[in-house]
């Protein structure tokens, strides 16, 4: 890790390409955090240049929260939970609406140490990406990544947001790096 940088070269390095590349694209983006903690964000604003791109992030931590700031329906988390792709759909629909973003990409997971259910085991991490003006059926995906380390398991999460957020994905194809689960 660079001594003058604030997070790991890996995630510095692809925020930076971030940055550049929806720079050069014309995009600004909006972003809608829980388990990331404002990570995605963070990395995004150490980026020299990061406000032309950067309009605004939410850190939602609790239920409440992404009720009360992304307008996330109450049905929705009691149908599903928050950590389900019907909730960060609506958590980056909810970024996307009280933003001037083009594009908006949410996380929720399970960190753990704690909190993981047989059906969401800790390191159980989902993804939406929404972007205006575009039709067809919404962008999200799961992943369960290695849930041994909660630090790890919030690296890993903040490095899939950040490649979700690279303006080549708007043809469809997935993040380089990323595979979705059905």
């Amino acid at each position: 890790m660079d001594e003058d940088a604030l997070l790991p070269d890996e995630i510095a390095q692809l925020a930076r390409k971030v940055v550049e590349a929806n720079h050069a694209a014309g995009r600004r983006i909006a972003l809608a955090e829980s388990c990331t903690g404002g990570l995605v964000a963070a990395a995004l604003t150490e980026v020299p240049g990061s406000s032309a791109v950067l309009d605004r992030g939410y850190v939602t931590y609790s239920n409440e929260a992404k009720m009360e700031a992304l307008g996330v329906s109450s049905e929705i988390i009691e149908t599903f939970g928050a950590v389900s792709i019907a909730c960060v759909w609506s958590m980056a629909k909810g970024a996307l609406d009280r933003s001037g973003a083009d594009v908006a990409v949410a996380i929720s997971g399970v960190a753990g140490p704690g909190g993981g259910t047989d059906l969401k085991p800790v390191g159980t991490v989902v993804f939406a990406r929404v972007e205006r003006d575009r039709i067809g059926k919404p962008d999200g995906e799961l992943k369960q990544f290695d849930g041994s380390n909660r630090a790890e398991v919030r690296r890993q999460a903040t490095l899939c947001a950040l490649e979700l957020l690279l303006p080549d994905q708007e043809d469809g194809a997935a993040a380089p790096g990323a595979a979705s689960n059905p």
